[in-house]
C-alpha cells in the first residue's frame, strides 16, 4: 500500500477519496492508499473540486492557491499538490502523523 501523503518538488503531493453530497465537510480517515474526505457539495459543475482545494487549503493553513488539483478531476479518487508545505505538516493537519 502506497502513502497518500508524499514529497512533490517543493510541496506535497495528497491523495484522496471523495464522498460527495455529505451533511458536512470533513476527513475521514484512510481509505486504502487515500485519505477519505466527504464533501457537502454535489459533484457538479465542478463544485465539489473546488470545495475539496478550498477545504484542504483551509486545514492545512495555506492559500487556496497552493492547493492545485493535478489528477481526478471527474472522479472519486484525486490528487492534489499543496505547495511549499512539507509532508509531515499536511500529515499533521489530517490527523495521520505517526
Amino acid at each position: 500500500m502506497s502513502d497518500p501523503v508524499a514529497a512533490s518538488g517543493s510541496g506535497t503531493r495528497l491523495t484522496l477519496h471523495i464522498q460527495p453530497r455529505a451533511s458536512v465537510t470533513e476527513v475521514v480517515g484512510l481509505h486504502g492508499d487515500a485519505v477519505k474526505i466527504r464533501i457537502a457539495a454535489p459533484p457538479v459543475d465542478g463544485a465539489a473540486n473546488d470545495e475539496i482545494t478550498a477545504f484542504v487549503a483551509r486545514l492545512v493553513g495555506v492559500p487556496r492557491q497552493a492547493v492545485r488539483l493535478v489528477s481526478g478531476a471527474g472522479g472519486r479518487r484525486k490528487q492534489l499538490v499543496i505547495e511549499g508545505v512539507p509532508p509531515a505538516t499536511v500529515r499533521r493537519a489530517f490527523g495521520l502523523a505517526p
